[in-house]
């Protein structure tokens, strides 16, 4: 049976990234609201972790991104493996940190960036070896480089970037 709440977070993805970004953000923030802070851990991931790149601030960004992270600690493989088989729940890890220390890179907070990027390192081998997995880990080497040269500009790869 379809989840009606994953197809509903995946059409306001593709509206973002068609452009359409205040739409996109206001359709998950109404979403947000009918989940709530303690619904379905899988809903609330997703849609932190999408609505966190149609923020218009860093700040805001970075506190979608920890609501997406608090979630995945809900969420178990039983769960996520309802949605779609492949799914486990150390698979959306590496992608919640990779966020988290690309907004404190761009805050300026290079200790918890530095700290985000480790721990996404040390994850990617729960990533698959497919395009999703592919992104992430080219995302780990632009924030690592980025983080290197002292940049805090968003990064032409970052998903907003793309809208």
């Amino acid at each position: 049976m379809p989840d009606a709440t994953m197809t509903s977070i995946a059409a306001a993805v593709e509206l973002g990234r068609s452009g359409q970004k205040v739409q996109a953000r206001d359709t998950l923030t109404a979403l947000w609201d009918q989940i709530g802070a303690t619904g379905d851990a899988l809903h609330r991931c997703t849609l932190a972790h999408h609505l966190a790149d149609l923020q218009d601030t860093t700040e805001a960004e970075l506190r979608w991104d920890e609501r997406a992270l608090a979630a995945v600690a809900d969420l178990t493989d039983e769960r996520a493996k309802r949605y779609h088989s492949s799914l486990h729940v150390q698979g959306f890890l590496p992608s919640l940190h990779l966020s988290l220390a690309d907004d404190h890179r761009r805050l300026g907070n290079t200790a918890l960036a530095r700290e985000h990027l480790t721990t996404a390192r040390s994850l990617v081998e729960h990533l698959p070896d497919d395009p999703y997995g592919d992104t992430i880990r080219g995302g780990i080497q632009h924030v690592t480089r980025a983080l290197a040269a002292g940049s805090t500009h968003r990064l032409a790869s970052h998903p907003s970037s793309n809208g």
